[in-house]
């Protein structure tokens, strides 16, 4: 269902959040099939975009505030 770009996309990713999996962070071979899709301004703004992403499921599971959890019109 995927691009090839979006796989690697969502390689890297999964690799910068799973930290505790593979305690050397993204892999050589990771970072350079992303490189092959995006440009170094694409890169950093795909790193920031996971590096908020993963900052705000974590401040969600330490106040135990489940993501999806907001319903419009309720405030």
């Amino acid at each position: 269902v995927f691009t090839e770009a979006e796989r690697a996309a969502l390689e890297l990713a999964e690799e910068a959040t799973r930290i505790a999996d593979a305690a050397g962070g993204v892999s050589d071979e990771v970072w350079a099939n992303a490189a092959k899709h995006y440009d170094e301004d694409q890169l950093a703004a795909l790193v920031t975009q996971v590096a908020v992403i993963n900052a705000f499921n974590r401040l969600n599971v330490t106040v135990q505030q489940p993501a999806g959890h907001y319903q419009p019109g309720r405030h």
